[in-house]
């Protein structure tokens, strides 16, 4: 038996993939514990927003734990791949495509890093949050980003049978589950290989009998203009969270062009303007990338209006960092200091229209899901919107509560318990 802890970074599919690997160790015999108390460290990395990162936290963790075995897992790239080799050549590695193998990995391999398209579903887990199932429906994506390490790593799409999916949110009712995140590096690309689409794949999802609710993962909106309507209609259904993850990256379209994006600036807003006529309490959540090579002041001007225009409930802002082997990293690239200053600018905007998103749900009365720990012996609970509510009380996670809010902030809503 050997003592292993995980450290996971980035999106939900990683925190799955974690998951899966502390089942599938667990099921041999290892016990899964904390890092201070354990004989092999797994880091299951993220290298999205670049290699650096990724390779500090692997460096600390080594020099924090001299006499312990590391493996690195998750998106790593061929370029950190060789950084980790030359500078910690005892560390073992196992890629995305591997997360299957990892007990293989830990009893005599050093490296398994080969291509493996076997679906990540339906295999044994241990979740770190036992009311949410973190389902994984494709891998992979269509688009072909200049800026991008991402489809290096995962490679064109692989959608999961429907039926596969289904099994896999069933089996994991019956444990007990509340929240069901089905994810993937583009969710709207689902079936693009398999002759289906999304839709396709929610129908039968919300056919599920039990009372659970579903939250979308991040889809692209060159191919959620394609199905409009018919995800609008789906996102009506009780079961789905109102919350709908749609990156812009750019409000400009030549930047979006270079990007390599495949949507322009104003079918992102018809989808945005669709969802919010019919569902007018939707919680939008976006993606920009500040600095991207050659941006021009204007350029980035056109993306906070957009922003001011759009007005989404989360934005997750990133500063361009350059990325070996990708087409944008022979452009020109804009210095530190003005990818700062208007990612300082974003901010201070999206503060203003989040505060006012927020204020809307002052008094509102509803249910609630409590599924995180807060801080300061609080909760987290979620309402139909995905809605963060910040409540206290004696709770425990998976309660189901009505609340009212009583104060709202930038990130979120403050509420009581009522009868």
């Amino acid at each position: 038996m050997t003592n292993i802890a995980f450290k996971t970074y980035g999106c939900s599919n990683n925190f799955h993939e974690t998951e899966v690997m502390a089942g599938l160790l667990e099921k041999e015999g290892h016990k899964l514990t904390k890092e201070e108390k354990a004989d092999v460290i797994l880091l299951n990395i993220c290298t999205v927003k670049g290699d650096a990162h990724a390779f500090k936290e692997i460096k600390n963790t080594v020099e924090n734990n001299p006499n312990k075995q590391i493996i690195v897992g998750g998106c790593v790239t061929k370029e950190l791949k060789q950084q980790i080799k030359d500078n910690f050549p005892k560390i073992k590695l196992l890629n995305t495509h591997n997360i299957q193998k990892i007990a293989q990995l830990l009893k005599e391999e050093v490296e398994i890093t080969g291509k493996d398209s076997s679906p990540k579903i339906n295999l044994p887990k241990v979740r770190l949050n036992k009311f949410i199932n973190i389902v994984p429906i494709n891998e992979g994506c269509t688009n072909h980003c200049s800026y991008c390490s991402v489809k290096l790593i995962k490679g064109n799409v692989k959608s999961y049978p429907i039926e596969l999916i289904v099994k896999e949110i069933k089996e994991s009712l019956k444990d007990g589950v509340k929240e069901i995140y089905l994810t993937s590096q583009d969710t709207a690309a689902y079936g693009v290989d398999i002759n289906l689409q999304l839709p396709d794949l929610l129908r039968e999802v919300l056919k599920i009998e039990g009372e659970f609710f579903i939250r979308l993962g991040m889809g692209n909106p060159n191919h959620f203009i394609k199905y409009t309507d018919e995800l609008i209609e789906l996102f009506k259904d009780k079961k789905m969270y109102k919350f709908l993850h749609i990156p812009v990256q750019s409000g400009n379209n030549e930047v979006l062009e270079s990007m390599k994006r495949e949507y322009t600036v104003e079918e992102y807003k018809t989808i945005i303007n669709k969802f919010k006529k019919a569902i007018p309490e939707i919680t939008i959540a976006t993606d920009v990338i500040l600095g991207y090579p050659e941006e021009t002041e204007e350029q980035f001007n056109d993306t906070v209006n957009l922003l001011k225009q759009t007005k989404p409930s989360v934005l997750n802002i990133s500063r361009y960092q350059l990325r070996k082997n990708t087409p944008a990293a022979n452009m020109k690239q804009i210095i530190e200091r003005d990818k700062k200053t208007r990612s300082r600018i974003i901010t201070k905007e999206f503060h203003k229209f989040s505060t006012e998103n927020n204020t809307k749900w002052q008094g509102w009365q509803g249910k609630i899901i409590i599924d995180e720990l807060g801080k300061n012996n609080s909760f987290v609970g979620r309402n139909y919107c995905y809605k963060p509510v910040i409540v206290k009380g004696n709770y425990k996670l998976g309660d189901i509560i009505k609340v009212k809010i009583k104060e709202t902030t930038i990130f979120d809503l403050r509420g009581e318990e009522i009868e």
